[in-house]
């Protein structure tokens, strides 16, 4: 099933690094606190995404990893930053050390490709743990190797914690479970010329089948690097995923590994989340709560019966913090960029009478009101004028307030692409040659589309009715920027959206169509579209679950959405 997607950003070098210069006197000016770490560890993220974005090309222009100037200094940059980011964690954001001028004298390219760091972005992966990560490793010669694209920045982030050279990023290639890295001649004897260093390989994961990691594990094999001189640095402390060969198994379980200690960070009552919500929240009434991995559902809905299906790789972070009789719903929305441009959107969203109240961000946690006397709303049993009216002034205020860019969103080939491969995997060549009568419209159909951020989630569970009868709307402000391939999107998917996971017959389809100004064409071609991706979502859902009763919710709402998409189908 196709589902996950992250697509990189054309970018302008320089422009990146004057951004850079002017954030980094911004941080210098800044009193110290969370709210400054939390702009440094940003200017950390973009440092790390222009330096992966002159590697990335320098491979492309190359066809193997040999840095020039360029790269070098962008590294040299990112590793100077990383140790400011390491000094003000340590010192309770007291102090950063001296930041670094944002320069690069070397020629840049006209245009690099930046990735999104999928572990900053959706994942809660915290770059300061792998500082803590790197305390247990030998004292010795140091050799630091960090995977792009995150591993750009995470292992800038070990080398500094060590005090070891500027690390050596790799970019691993090929089909997604048998990867290879390609570092040129000069690279690799640089890497190999001291026979008594230790290497430090970094990246986050180890994800389906671990070889990511495993193409370095191979180069450096293949070249007689003893199995005792390496030490992987990886995100989780687990065994790389079930597509992962016995003999990578059993390699992997040889190797020393250092894990990011992550939650040990993250969850510590002194200095990690629990501090900075009392700080800015208020002393806790009780321990903070962990709602993650469908957790949430328990406080909304007592019966299982009534329980959603959830995606447990796909699911933030979420925590309950409970002050003054007053509860607050802790979300990872991003660090850096993402987090912040999400709390704006939270913050557009309550002032226009949508969502809960927004106090604020905390390194990368967004912190909304959860309303405690809330209930998911009930379609059939509501009162549909209301709701329709409603949810016609929400998605419009989206579509007037909430532009996106052309390139933060798949086109409708990318779209039509995945639908056509998820019906062909679950309903047979029959149903999904349907969908070719779209193919030769899709560029007609990309002109019509106006990006805005759509919701992406109008599940009635995400619906929350107030004892007085008015409707909020849960979780509305990053589904867009979720790490899969849909994105931001036409206002006419989220009409799609509405009328699959709102039960809406074709009258009340067409009247919010209508309100909202949304395309009819696109909304046909839309549909079956959404029930495709859908389809997906839960049947990965399923998989990931491995057994129980998740899985059978998973596998249910999955066929619910097979269904209607054979509906749909059948119409065309």
């Amino acid at each position: 099933m196709l589902v996950y997607g992250d697509a990189p950003r054309r970018e302008d070098p320089r422009r990146l690094l004057d951004a850079l210069g002017v954030a980094l006197r911004e941080v210098a000016a800044a009193p110290p606190g969370l709210a400054r770490h939390a702009a440094l560890v940003a200017v950390l993220i973009e440092a790390g995404e222009l330096a992966q974005g002159l590697a990335d090309a320098g491979f492309a222009e190359r066809g193997e990893d040999a840095p020039g100037p360029a790269e070098a200094a962008a590294m040299a940059l990112l590793g100077a930053i990383a140790a400011a980011v390491l000094e003000s964690w340590r010192s309770g954001f007291v102090c950063t050390g001296p930041l670094p001028t944002a320069e690069i004298a070397a020629a840049m390219p006209d245009t690099i490709l930046c990735k999104r760091a999928e572990g900053f972005a959706h994942y809660a992966l915290f770059p300061e743990a792998y500082g803590a990560a790197a305390a247990a490793l030998p004292e010795g010669p140091l050799r630091v190797i960090g995977l792009r694209s995150i591993g750009t920045t995470l292992g800038a982030v070990v080398a500094a914690a060590c005090g070891a050279p500027p690390a050596v990023t790799l970019r691993p290639t090929g089909h997604p479970f048998r990867r290879k890295v390609q570092p040129s001649p000069k690279l690799a004897a640089s890497l190999l010329a001291d026979p008594a260093a230790r290497f430090a390989v970094v990246d986050e994961g180890p994800g389906l089948s671990g070889s990511s990691f495993g193409a370095v594990l191979d180069f450096l094999g293949q070249r007689g690097v003893l199995e005792g001189r390496i030490h992987l640095l990886p995100g989780h402390g687990g065994e790389p995923g079930p597509q992962a060969n016995e003999a990578a198994r059993v390699r992997w379980s040889r190797l020393a590994r250092h894990p990011a200690p992550v939650d040990t960070l993250l969850l510590d009552a002194t200095a990690g989340l629990p501090r900075w919500a009392a700080d800015h929240l208020g002393s806790p009434d009780a321990p903070m709560e962990e709602i993650t991995g469908g957790g949430w559902r328990r406080l909304r809905s007592p019966d299982p019966a009534d329980w959603p299906a959830v995606h447990p790789y796909l699911e933030r972070r979420k925590f309950l913090h409970r002050s003054g009789g007053r509860t607050w719903l802790l979300k990872f929305a991003g660090l850096g960029r993402q987090g912040l441009e999400a709390e704006a959107r939270a913050r557009r969203l309550h002032a226009a009478g949508f969502t809960p109240e927004v106090a604020g961000l905390l390194h990368g946690f967004l912190a909304e009101r959860w309303v405690n006397e809330a209930r998911p709303l009930d379609p059939e049993a509501c009162d549909r004028p209301a709701l329709l009216a409603h949810l016609a002034r929400y998605l419009l205020f989206r579509a007037q307030h909430l532009p996106a860019g052309e390139e933060e969103g798949a086109s409708p080939r990318a779209l039509w692409e995945m639908a056509r491969h998820n019906t062909a995997e679950a309903l047979g060549a029959g149903p999904a040659a349907r969908l070719d009568a779209w193919e030769p419209h899709l560029a007609a159909l990309g002109a019509r589309l106006r990006r805005v951020s759509t919701d992406n989630r109008l599940h009635a569970w995400e619906w929350l009715v107030l004892p007085g009868g008015r409707l909020l709307k849960a979780d509305a402000v990053d589904h867009a920027a979720a790490h899969d391939l849909v994105g931001c999107q036409d206002i006419a998917w989220d009409v799609a959206g509405a009328a699959v996971e709102l039960g809406l017959p074709a009258k009340e389809r067409e009247g919010l169509r209508a309100a909202v100004g949304a395309d009819a064409t696109l909304l046909d071609f839309l549909t079956p579209c959404y029930l495709a991706f859908q389809l997906g979502y839960y049947t990965m859902a399923a998989g990931a679950w491995s057994g129980g009763e998740e899985a059978v919710r998973a596998r249910a709402a999955a066929g619910r959405y097979a269904a209607g998409l054979e509906r749909v189908l059948a119409r065309s």
